[in-house]
């Protein structure tokens, strides 16, 4: 699991309500070339990512992670879903969000019959 939020009590949150899900292994990376470099170390098997970060955003880190990867499931959590491409089929989740809300996202886009111990 790579989680892209630049705020750690708001990482911290998603990482809570991803492990009551069932998916365990974790990076967390508050800007963009973070998140690309994690995901270069570890491939994750789900994304989760804010849209406005304090250096970069996360659509342009998962772009070049799918660019680099292929493609992943991802979910947005962010207070600004307009500026989510119309184009995406990921789940995007406005914040305030709740634990339930993430928790039946990630059951949505998780490959299948994976714990996602990445």
């Amino acid at each position: 699991m790579l989680i892209i939020e630049d705020e750690p009590m708001v990482a911290m949150f998603i990482e809570e309500a991803l492990e009551l899900a069932g998916a365990s292994s974790f990076d967390i990376a508050a800007t963009e070339a973070d998140a690309v470099a994690f995901a270069a170390k570890h491939r994750p098997e789900v994304i989760t990512s804010d849209v406005r970060l304090v250096e970069g955003t996360g659509p342009r880190a998962v772009k070049q992670i799918h660019d680099q990867l292929g493609d992943i499931p991802v979910i947005f959590i962010t207070g600004t879903p307009f500026e989510c491409d119309e184009q995406n089929m990921s789940p995007v989740l406005m914040k305030p969000v709740t634990l339930n809300a993430v928790m039946e996202a990630f059951e949505k886009v998780a490959p299948e019959g994976d714990g996602c111990s990445n």
